[in-house]
């Protein structure tokens, strides 16, 4: 198995493929921020592409495998930010990459606010007990 070592020196695996099974990227919106829909949804595409960013780099079959099997992008609530904190731990120790969006500040958040998390992409039995407790967004 080949390895990457991520920025904030989590280690990373680079090699799923169609083998592991379906794949997606999770998307863990911050509930306690209150922001209105379209501001959710501008901060999950500012989340994808960060992590699709990343993953370029540090997981790059993973994306390729992703990228033939349909980009699958699953959003779901997290009630508060520490619960955000220690799912992007847990996601880091398995291996995952991740990606955390801070907001500009310059419409409803302010500035430096966490306001999507994005894990991924990886195979869907990565996500079960990170992120399978979480509703649906």
């Amino acid at each position: 198995m080949r390895r990457a070592t991520e920025p904030g020196g989590g280690v990373i695996r680079n090699n799923y493929g169609m083998t592991d099974g379906p794949g997606k990227m999770v998307l863990v919106v911050n509930m306690e921020l209150k922001m209105g829909k379209g501001k959710i949804a501008a901060q999950c595409g500012h989340a994808v592409l960060g992590a699709y960013k990343r993953s370029v780099k540090l997981a790059p079959t993973a994306v390729q495998w992703w990228e033939r099997l349909g980009q699958a992008k699953i959003c779901v609530q997290c009630p508060i930010e520490a619960e955000m904190d220690a799912i992007e731990r847990e996601a880091s120790r398995r291996g995952l990459v991740s990606y955390f969006v801070a907001d500009a500040g310059r419409t409803q958040i302010a500035a430096g606010s966490r306001t999507v998390l994005a894990i991924g992409p990886a195979p869907e039995a990565s996500f079960q007990g990170l992120t399978s407790h979480l509703k649906l967004l």
